[in-house]
C-alpha cells in the first residue's frame, strides 16, 4: 500500500452544498488517503502546508505561497479564467478542471429552455394565472437549425440530447479538425463560415469558456445576422454575449427572445431592464446545479490521484 497522500478540500462550497459533503465523497473513493476539509480561511492556511493535492473553487496567490508541496490543484469549476494561472505554472502546479461534471444538468437546462420557448409555456402560464382558457400560437423545434458555440463536455452533451428532435446542428469550436457530434463543425477563426452559420440559426446556444476569443463574441453584428425569429440561450459566461447589443436586438424585434443563466454584469442589478422584458427568461447562474455535483467532482479527483501516484497521465488538465 502506498503511503497516504494528503488531500485538502478548501473551505468554499458551491451551489449551497457544504464542502464537508465533498470531503466525504473523496474519503469514500480514497480510503487509504488522508482527506482534510478546511472550514475557514485560517484552516486553509494551516492545513495546506505539506499537501500534494488541493481542490476547491479557487485559490489565491497568498494561499498558493503557503502550498509548499502542492502538485495538483483540482478546480471545482469547468472554467479556470478566475485562477492565478501564471503563478500556479511558476510554482509547478498542475491544474485540472471539472469538465464533464456539468454536462447532463446543463444540457437539460438548455433543452428545457428551448422547448419552453418553442412551445411558449410562459404564455400559457400567464393565461392560467388569469383563469383564462384561450388558445395561442406556438412553434415546433423539429426542422430548426441549432448552433452550439463550444463543443466541450457541455456542448457535446447538448448535441447528444438534441439528436432525437429532428434538428440540424452546427458546432463552433477552436479546433474544427477534431470534428464533433454536430452535423457541421466550424472554427472560431473562420469568420465567413461563422456568419453563414448565424444567418441559418434558429436556436443559438452559448456553451463556451470565457477567453480572449469569446469575450464579446456575440454583439450587435452577430445578433443582427441571426434571423429575427432566432432564440439565444447563454449558459456560458455573461461577457460572451454583449448585454447592450442584446437589449437592442430584443427591443427592436430583431430577436425572438433569450434565456440567460449568466449575465453581464452578474448578479444582474435589480433595476436592470432585462428583468422586465417578457421575451427574456433569467435564471440565477443555476444551470450548473446538480445533486450529483460532488459525486462527479470526487470521481475526477480520485482518479487523478491514482494516476499521479502511478506516474500516469492525468485527466482534465488545463495547465
Amino acid at each position: 500500500m502506498s503511503s497516504p497522500a494528503n488531500v485538502l478540500v478548501l473551505s468554499k462550497g458551491t451551489h449551497g452544498e457544504p464542502v464537508e459533503a465533498y470531503g466525504a465523497k473523496l474519503r469514500e473513493r480514497l480510503p487509504d488517503h488522508d482527506v482534510a476539509v478546511a472550514s475557514t480561511p485560517t484552516e486553509e492556511r494551516e492545513l495546506i502546508e505539506g499537501v500534494r493535492y488541493v481542490t476547491g473553487r479557487s485559490i489565491d496567490e497568498a494561499l498558493l505561497a503557503r502550498a509548499d508541496a502542492m502538485e495538483l490543484f483540482a478546480c471545482g469549476y469547468a472554467g479556470t479564467d478566475h485562477l492565478p494561472m501564471d503563478a500556479l505554472e511558476e510554482a509547478g502546479v498542475t491544474v485540472t478542471n471539472a469538465s464533464g461534471v456539468h454536462g447532463p444538468n446543463m444540457a437539460e437546462q438548455v433543452i428545457g429552455a428551448i422547448l419552453a420557448a418553442v412551445r411558449r409555456f410562459e404564455v400559457g402560464q400567464r393565461r392560467q394565472s388569469r383563469n383564462e382558457w384561450r388558445h395561442y400560437q406556438t412553434h415546433e423545434l423539429m426542422g430548426d437549425t441549432v448552433t452550439i458555440v463550444g463543443l466541450g463536455a457541455i456542448g457535446t452533451a447538448i448535441a447528444d440530447r438534441l439528436d432525437g428532435f429532428g434538428v440540424d446542428t452546427i458546432g463552433i469550436r477552436y479546433s474544427p479538425e477534431k470534428g464533433g457530434p454536430t452535423d457541421e463543425v466550424i472554427g472560431f477563426d473562420d469568420e465567413a463560415a461563422f456568419e453563414d452559420a448565424l444567418a441559418r440559426t434558429d436556436q443559438l446556444i452559448l456553451a463556451c469558456p470565457l477567453t480572449e476569443t469569446t469575450e464579446g463574441l456575440i454583439g450587435r453584428d452577430e445578433l443582427g445576422t441571426l434571423p429575427p425569429s432566432a432564440y439565444v440561450v447563454n449558459v456560458a459566461r455573461g461577457p460572451v454575449l454583449d448585454t447592450d447589443a442584446l437589449l437592442w436586438a430584443l427591443r427592436s424585434n430583431r430577436l425572438r427572445g433569450a434565456h440567460l443563466d449568466v449575465t453581464d454584469p452578474e448578479p444582474l442589478p435589480n433595476d436592470h431592464p432585462l428583468w422586465d422584458l417578457e421575451t427574456v427568461r433569467i435564471t440565477p447562474h443555476n444551470a450548473g446545479y446538480t445533486p450529483k455535483y460532488y459525486d462527479r467532482l470526487a470521481d475526477i479527483l480520485a482518479e487523478n490521484v491514482r494516476h499521479a501516484e502511478a506516474g500516469e497521465e492525468l485527466a482534465n488538465v488545463v495547465a
